[in-house]
């Protein structure tokens, strides 16, 4: 018996996409970093949470981000010319949450944050910083892909970063000898 592309997606076509409760599900079992993606227009500062935060490039110095195409705050953060990405640290699961949450002042207490040397929000106790000017912006299917050259980093507080795993926040353990 031979195994094909379609008995292992138990159903699906080849050559067709997958059910969005099935992509959804799959990458739910993927685990990834946790930033705050902050900016100031018009002297308001914005934010937003993304766990799709990856560096792109070292010379230049690029990193990137996706973003929601309905997403309410993004009109705010785009319309900035630069943008901070804010690392979270282990600890801060309640601050993702709250830069995830809609109808709130993310920014108002208890967020702590003071703005950084171009203006743009830094937030207190982040594992590390990187400041960045806007580079590319692409549309990729529903979101909007976000490429920013690197300007300004600076690494706070380097233990344990914030992972999201299965719609969860958590921490990253260790391996007990420090291998895969």
């Amino acid at each position: 018996m031979t195994d094909t592309l379609a008995d292992r997606t138990t159903g699906d076509l080849p050559g067709t996409a997958v059910a969005a409760d099935r992509f959804r599900k799959t990458l739910a079992v993927h685990a990834s970093g946790v930033v705050v993606i902050t900016a100031q227009s018009g002297g308001t500062p914005a934010g937003l949470t993304a766990t799709s935060f990856s560096s792109v490039s070292l010379e230049p110095p690029l990193v990137s981000f996706y973003v929601d195409r309905a997403s309410t705050t993004w009109p705010q953060l785009s319309a900035a010319d630069h943008f901070a990405v804010n690392i979270l640290a282990s600890d801060q699961a309640d601050l993702a949450a709250r830069f995830a949450r809609k109808g709130v002042d993310r920014f108002a207490p208890p967020t702590r944050w003071r703005p950084g040397p171009l203006g743009a929000p830094l937030l207190d106790d982040v594992s590390a910083h990187l400041v960045c000017l806007p580079y590319e912006t692409a549309v990729v299917g529903d979101h909007l892909l976000v490429v920013g050259l690197v300007t300004d980093a600076g690494v706070h507080h380097p233990g344990r970063p914030l992972l999201y795993h299965q719609g969860r926040f958590g921490r990253f353990l260790a391996h007990p000898d420090g291998r895969s």
